[in-house]
């Protein structure tokens, strides 16, 4: 009895242990590091693309379509980039139905759309950067 017991408490630590370690994002995630996730899922997407692999390519971009709801996705809290933040979700979203419907040719165009408007959102974080470093008033470094 006394086995069965500790069987017992090692099987759910270890369940917890792997729930806590893949089931949630790590805890103070960085917005560098959490991008670098995103683009592993959307380079799978693309792998799993030119394989035909639906089953990959509807897991992966549920993944990316879910990330958009998580605290670390929300760098900047303006209306430019929640527009950009639905556009995304809802391409990724477009991606999952075409892989449930094994759709490769609606799976492929989705795809170039979500990264399309990847590309678009990090134009306008980039544009919100610069701008944010340069002074606000130019006339201070003219030349006469």
């Amino acid at each position: 009895m006394k086995y069965k017991w500790m069987t017992f408490g090692l099987m759910a630590v270890g369940t917890w242990a792997v729930i806590a370690a893949f089931g949630q994002p790590k805890a103070g995630t960085s917005t560098k590091e959490f991008m670098r996730e995103k683009l592993g899922h959307s380079q799978k997407v693309l792998e799993a693309l030119v394989l035909e692999d639906f089953f990959t390519l509807e897991q992966r971009s549920k993944k990316l379509s879910a990330m958009t709801q998580e605290a670390t996705w929300q760098a900047f809290q303006n209306p430019d980039y929640a527009q950009h933040s639905a556009t995304f979700r809802r391409h990724a979203n477009s991606l999952t139905k075409a892989a449930q419907e094994k759709d490769l040719d609606g799976a492929t165009l989705a795809y170039v759309r979500l990264t399309m408007s990847c590309v678009d959102c990090h134009k306008l974080v980039r544009g919100k950067l610069v701008a944010a470093t340069e002074p606000k008033d130019k006339s201070a470094f003219a030349r006469n």
